[in-house]
């Protein structure tokens, strides 16, 4: 799957993004040089030098979230239905070593965020489900070691 699929909130969420960086950010450090500037001796000035790299970090962040917009392969998941878990999916599990359900559901790259529930498509816990369905055992292995899961349920929301 390409490194640059993402689910259609995913890709609402960066273009959201990227119009607060160009109207809200761009704007912000704007002021914040000419701020700097009118401090006058801009060769000792260490506000100016701050706030210049500030402009060029946010500029490097607008064209990179500018790429990954427009080679975005966008997945509306309302529309998915599968047996198996693939990009998108909603996996409900239970971790056969605690007995813990967890519930996680399989983003792009951008887009994940363990506190949510989502993890990326290509983490490891992620490619160890793909492909599996509803009862399936799945050994991951984790920074943390060897983890046991089994697949209590497959849905797309």
């Amino acid at each position: 799957m390409s490194d640059n699929v993402m689910t259609k909130s995913g890709y609402e969420s960066l273009k959201e993004k990227l119009k607060r960086m160009k109207t809200v950010d761009r704007q912000q450090i704007i002021q914040e040089i000419q701020a700097a500037a009118a401090q006058g001796d801009l060769s000792e000035n260490a506000e100016y030098d701050a706030a210049k790299e500030k402009q060029s970090f946010i500029e490097g962040k607008i064209k990179e979230i500018e790429t990954k917009i427009s080679g975005a392969k966008v997945i509306d998941v309302s529309s998915l239905s599968s047996d198996k878990v693939v990009f998108g999916a909603t996996v409900t599990l239970e971790d056969e070593d605690k007995g813990d359900e967890v519930r996680y559901s399989i983003v792009g790259v951008d887009e994940a965020d363990l506190s949510l529930g989502k993890i990326s498509i290509s983490s490891p816990i992620a490619r160890a489900l793909i492909g599996k369905e509803d009862g399936d055992s799945v050994q991951v292995k984790t920074p943390g070691g060897i983890r046991n899961y089994l697949i209590l349920n497959v849905s797309f929301q």
